[in-house]
């Protein structure tokens, strides 16, 4: 089967946290900076949003509803109910605590997913006062949990780029200010994650633009959206050896997860910020690239 990319979805200002939802072959996936989440269905097309007040940095299904999701929602991680349909109204369950009060001014968060268990690890980036334009080292990585929130790390850029590998007993996460991908010993009994070490540098492997979303293969090889880079890209974590670039036709290229029925679908979000001049359409749609000859390992639910 060739490679094939397909856009499905017209551009958004800042498409990211692409989630798939197995149980109702859908894709869920948000527009951080107009503060829409989304859901699409691959096998009739039907696309639907709705709007959230503030910035939504990811969004996460809640595990044994089909209507309920955790998401971070400026720097608060709530749950809120939508019923996946176009403009309906989301309303808030339950908000579970708000992280970097004390950091000035406002992080956001932005990036997360749920771990093997259905914790859900998120963190938060710098003050960004004009596209493009962020403080360094004003964010940090959380663990929600069934116990509460908890800080695995701090000094964080923008926070992004997270997979867990059970096998190799690993987790892998990007500040994508550091132009590197972090790996780290991972319990996933007690879900705690020590032993920092990079595995791969972007610069090094002269690839222009910077990590950002990230997914795992059953294989192990994690495949990297590069902002910046109009391209996801495959890596070896083991070997730290660059296997392969997927081009995507957009620059901002902004996040990826594996879906479809069976797996082997590669879901691309991208953006369409202002950052060094104007990016007109297609940038910012959505992309489904097939014909990888590899599959994804399922996306986790929260579980609460």
């Amino acid at each position: 089967m060739s490679l094939t990319i397909k856009k499905i979805i017209e551009p958004l200002e800042l498409g990211e946290g692409p989630h798939w939802d197995d149980r109702q072959q859908a894709l869920y996936f948000v527009n951080i900076l107009k503060g829409t989440i989304h859901k699409y269905v691959p096998a009739t097309g039907e696309h639907t949003k709705t709007k959230l007040d503030g910035s939504v940095g990811f969004i996460v299904p809640v595990n044994g509803t089909t209507d309920q999701f955790l998401i971070g929602l400026e720097r608060k991680f709530v749950i809120v109910q939508w019923d996946g349909k176009e403009g309906s109204a989301t309303k808030i369950v339950r908000e579970l605590g708000t992280v970097d009060q004390n950091v000035v001014p406002n992080t956001r968060i932005n990036d997360g997913k749920a771990d093997p268990r259905g914790r859900v690890y998120a963190g938060t980036m710098g003050h960004e006062d004009r596209p493009g334009n962020i403080l360094p080292n004003q964010g940090s990585l959380y663990r929600v949990d069934k116990t509460g929130i908890h800080k695995l790390c701090s000094e964080i850029g923008i926070s992004n780029g997270l997979a867990w590998d059970l096998a190799r007993k690993a987790f892998y996460y990007t500040d994508t200010m550091e132009r590197r991908i972090r790996r780290y010993d991972y319990d996933v009994d007690t879900g705690n994650i020590t032993n920092l070490k990079y595995i791969f540098d972007l610069e090094k492997n002269k690839v222009d633009g910077m990590p950002d979303g990230t997914t795992i293969d059953s294989d192990g090889n994690l495949w990297v959206a590069v902002f910046n880079g109009s391209c996801v890209i495959k890596i070896d974590p083991t070997s730290g050896k660059l296997l392969q670039k997927v081009p995507i036709p957009v620059p901002q290229v902004t996040s990826v997860t594996f879906g479809g029925p069976n797996f082997d679908i590669l879901f691309v979000t991208t953006a369409s910020l202002n950052i060094g001049g104007a990016q007109e359409p297609p940038c910012g749609s959505t992309y489904m690239v097939t014909g990888l000859g590899v599959k994804g390992l399922p996306n986790m639910n929260f579980q609460c």
